[in-house]
C-alpha cells in the first residue's frame, strides 16, 4: 500500500471515528431535554390537578391516622 493510500485510510478512519463521537453527544443531549421535557410536564400535571391531588392525600392520611388511633394505647404483652 503506498503512503498516500495509508494517509487516506488514516483519514477515513479519523472522520469515522469523529462522526461516531458526535453522534454519541448529540445523544446525551437528546436524552437530556427529553428528561427536562418530562420534568416540566409533570409539575404542570402536578399544578393543574393540584386541589384534586390535595383531596386525595388528605383522605389517605385520614385513613391512615384512623387505623393506627388504637395501636399506641394498646399494653405491651
Amino acid at each position: 500500500m503506498s503512503a498516500l493510500n495509508k494517509a487516506a485510510m488514516q483519514l477515513y478512519i479519523k472522520l469515522v471515528q469523529a462522526k461516531q463521537d458526535f453522534l454519541e453527544e448529540e445523544r446525551g443531549a437528546v436524552d437530556i431535554v427529553a428528561i427536562v421535557i418530562l420534568i416540566a410536564v409533570a409539575v404542570g400535571l402536578a399544578l393543574l390537578f393540584r386541589e384534586q391531588i390535595t383531596k386525595v392525600l388528605d383522605n389517605l392520611f385520614g385513613q391512615i391516622e384512623q387505623g393506627t388511633e388504637g395501636i399506641a394505647s394498646k399494653p405491651a404483652i
